[in-house]
């Protein structure tokens, strides 16, 4: 396993994105514990929850309460791992997705993550998504004011613009850690937001990084995926996953870069975290330059 440095602290660079295990078509808790476990298994030591990764109503926090159980029942060391959370979405159970980052939301919505973590600071906690209805410098007001009260180790933005993430880098100093926004070899326009975070020493942590090989957890089984794309010939080239390729591609693209592909079953886990085994060469990263087909 390869490491990168976030939160100040080293992490895998292949992180687990727990979302798949608490919303829509979830597997039931014994094979969610146990992807978990594989992950933990294969040398993951960072997992990515929020407190809005549920599926029905009055769920808010199903997932991290999955995450805390399935660590309590791990039988190795789990000192190094580092639970990544999120507040500032909900989910009303009709399958929708809200925005609420209000100061006062997202400072009680921190709280309570720490609760169901069961830790008494979240390691790192990132604002979920801008909030249309609220000045962006007031939301990250309530990270800097987690921060000071130590209800927070680390702060995060997700889903953001190069100059939300410059007004939050001066808002938090070095408390901002990471970037969260979507980044694929379908969806790359998050690029000037890498490269941003690359000059500030910030993580960024691309959501839904197999998109275009493989379903995101929020397109639901009929969701689109492709086929014959420069991923899956050289996958077969090198007789492994496309998934392996894509994540290998990820890393190579900048050494800010943490993956943190979704699960829903040990064997998916245990195979993205072996990307880390693989070095693609200047040919091979030249031909996964092009785009993927409409």
């Amino acid at each position: 396993m390869q490491y990168r440095t976030l939160a100040r602290t080293a992490v895998s660079a292949i992180g687990l994105g727990a979302m798949p295990l608490s919303i829509e078509h979830r597997p039931d808790e014994k094979r969610a514990i146990a992807t978990v476990h594989a992950a933990l298994d294969a040398g993951v030591t960072l997992i990515d929850t929020a407190d809005s990764y549920h599926w029905h109503v009055g769920e808010t926090g199903h997932n991290e309460l999955l995450v805390a159980r399935a660590l309590a029942a791990y039988g190795g060391d789990t000192s190094r791992v580092l639970v990544a959370t999120k507040g500032g979405r909900g989910r009303p159970g009709d399958g929708s997705w809200t925005v609420s980052a209000t100061p006062t939301h997202l400072k009680k919505a921190a709280e309570a993550s720490a609760k169901r973590l069961g830790v008494d600071a979240i390691g790192l906690n990132q604002l979920h998504k801008p909030d249309p209805a609220v000045p962006w410098a007031e939301s990250v007001g309530a990270l800097r004011e987690l921060l000071d009260a130590g209800t927070i180790r680390a702060a995060g933005v997700s889903n953001v613009t190069t100059d939300q993430i410059l007004q939050a880098h001066r808002i938090l100093g070095d408390g901002l850690v990471s970037v969260q926004n979507q980044y694929s070899p379908a969806v790359r326009d998050s690029e000037p937001e890498l490269r941003l975070s690359e000059r500030l020493g910030l993580a960024f942590l691309p959501w839904s990084p197999l998109g275009g090989i493989s379903r995101s957890s929020l397109d639901g089984p009929s969701g689109p995926t492709s086929i014959g794309t420069p991923f899956h010939r050289l996958a077969a080239e090198r007789d492994v996953s496309p998934q392996q390729i894509v994540l290998a591609w990820l890393l190579a693209r900048s050494p800010a870069m943490i993956p943190v592909p979704g699960a829903s079953r040990p064997a998916s886990i245990s195979d993205s975290a072996r990307a880390t085994e693989l070095r693609l060469n200047a040919r091979e990263l030249t031909e996964l330059e092009t785009l993927l087909p409409d």
